[in-house]
């Protein structure tokens, strides 16, 4: 039985592995697994941290015949983007295959295959007869295919068969698809496990003339595009939710396509019994958002109450009447809308102990089109990671399909309205995004050129962009890197989000002139 990276601990037990208390913690848990091994069923490879002479190690222990048989450390660690490991861990000695009921088998560790310190090609000189790989590999669009990739020139260089264990679920930003699979030394794919969901598979191995390979292994379907986007949103909302043991969260719902996406992944993810929606409607408020937001709550069948801010904003005016005077209104009086809104989230968040849930998508974290103590008010973001034109793709996608597990709405899960119409943050008579911002598509393929691609401002303009538009947003880019250091954590869905993927300095007075 082979269990993914680090499973005692889960994936990435960061700082923890520096208590000394935690590491005896997850020795212990290994120990106990042990001993139930001593009744002859299956031996079990595990990962887990461990404290060794000269340190900790991210190591995997072979266990048989109620004993820890043997250990393996692992050797490449990695140290880019969401990994860092090499903070917390001592890279292991290159390792030799395990000898288990006869047969040679070699375990790399997640990087120990994706690297290239050789790590396979010298389980494979030192006799392994199989590549068995735990490993902790974190979602993003299109990673399967690149996890095959890998694997394959690994099957290729060592002549042996492969099998590729993933972890599932979420942890914190993190979202694990799992999508576990094996390819024969033939390079032919074996078997393929679902993603998003937790699954057993039993692989049968045969021993011939050319070593061994699996037989008659299944390989599942995965989703694609929109739908694994939204599947990990779904994952990775639902685990932070339930393991850090909300029971139910509140969200502001606007009648806009930000949050009726969250509303409906929240309702796919735990069901509408545990989700309360809340219409703060002002003077600004369209009864085209009212008549929305109460038909995206019907649709989704969770609880729907309106709780009108115009005496709480009016109070907040009041008070600062003086202080005011003689100035014009402004972003601050649009502000305190936003920030009365969140005050009130809030309250009914410490109230019933529900978790607020925050909405704003990537293209507004980008630019900094949200308001600290307000809108980003909230415990966890779905779709955090997500740009604009990317939210209305996934809302498009879940409006005609609903994955296996999920408790919402067969279809027409979002009212087509709210697709349809332009967005507005409601804050001033009138308003739409597009008064202040480029359209969301021209917006959003200029922020993943500066954001995922690390594009010059010239190479941005080249695609037909304007010089002026691309330089004012990758000011707001960098002015807004102290507004995403104060936002709550979300989902992990691009190949480079803020927080783990992208660290820029707040103080920072480069512009690409």
């Amino acid at each position: 039985m082979l269990s993914t990276e680090l499973f005692i601990s889960g994936y990435q037990p960061e700082d923890l592995v520096m208590k000394p208390a935690f590491l005896a913690a997850c020795l212990k848990a290994v120990e106990a697994l042990a001993a139930d091994t001593a009744d002859g069923g299956p031996g079990v490879i595990v990962g887990f941290p461990r404290k060794g002479e000269a340190g900790r190690y991210n190591s995997v222990a072979v266990l048989d015949g109620g004993e820890i048989i043997a250990i393996r450390d692992k050797v490449d660690l990695p140290n880019y983007g969401e990994f860092d490991e090499k903070r917390v861990f001592l890279p292991g000695e290159m390792p030799g295959p395990v000898s288990f009921r006869g047969v040679r088998i070699g375990i790399p560790i997640c990087e120990d295959i994706w690297g290239d310190l050789g790590v396979c090609e010298t389980l494979a000189e030192s006799g392994a007869e199989l590549l068995l790989s735990p490993n902790g590999s974190p979602y993003y669009r299109g990673k399967v295919d690149v996890r095959h990739q890998v694997v394959l020139k690994q099957v290729i260089e060592t002549g042996l068969p492969l099998v590729y264990l993933n972890t599932v679920g979420g942890q914190d930003e993190l979202v694990f698809d799992g999508g576990s699979f094996g390819f024969n030394a033939d390079k032919a794919l074996a078997f393929q496990m679902p993603q998003f969901v937790e699954d057993i598979a039993i692989s049968e191995w045969q021993r011939g003339v050319d070593g061994w390979g699996i037989v008659g292994g299944k390989v599942s379907a995965l989703p694609i595009g929109e739908a694994s986007d939204y599947r990990a949103c779904v994952l990775g909302f639902a685990d932070y939710v339930n393991k850090n043991g909300f029971k139910s969260v509140v969200l502001g719902l606007s009648g806009g396509i930000d949050s009726a996406i969250c509303a409906a992944i929240a309702v796919d993810a735990l069901g509408a019994e545990r989700v309360h929606c809340v219409m703060l409607p002002y003077r600004y408020t369209s009864e085209e958002s009212l008549s929305d937001a109460a038909a995206c709550a019907k649709a989704l069948g969770c609880r729907y109450d309106i709780v009108a801010i115009e005496e709480p904003v009016s109070g907040f005016l009041s008070a600062l009447e003086g202080l005011f005077e003689g100035t014009e209104e402004g972003i601050t009086e649009e502000n305190l809308q936003s920030r009365t809104r969140g005050t009130i989230l809030m309250a009914i968040s410490n109230k019933f102990g529900a978790m607020v849930v925050t909405t704003g998508n990537k293209s507004e974290m980008s630019v900094g089109y949200a308001t600290l103590y307000g809108d980003m008010n909230g415990g966890f973001n779905p779709i955090k990671d997500l740009y604009k034109m990317q939210v209305y793709g996934v809302a498009a996608w879940r409006n005609t399909e609903r994955p296996d597990g999920m408790h919402g709405p067969e279809t027409n899960a979002i009212p087509q309205n709210i697709i349809d119409k332009a967005p507005s943050a409601e804050l001033r008579p009138d308003q739409t995004d597009q008064d202040s911002l480029p359209p969301y598509p021209v917006l959003d393929d200029i922020l993943e050129c500066l954001v995922e691609q690390e594009m010059s401002v010239d190479a941005i303009v080249e695609r037909g962009h304007d010089a002026e538009t691309v330089h004012r947003i990758e000011h707001l880019l960098y002015i807004a890197e102290y507004k995403r250091r104060q936002s709550a954590p979300g989902v992990k869905i691009t190949r480079k989000n803020f927080g783990r993927d992208r660290r820029y300095p707040i103080t920072n007075r480069f512009r690409d002139r």
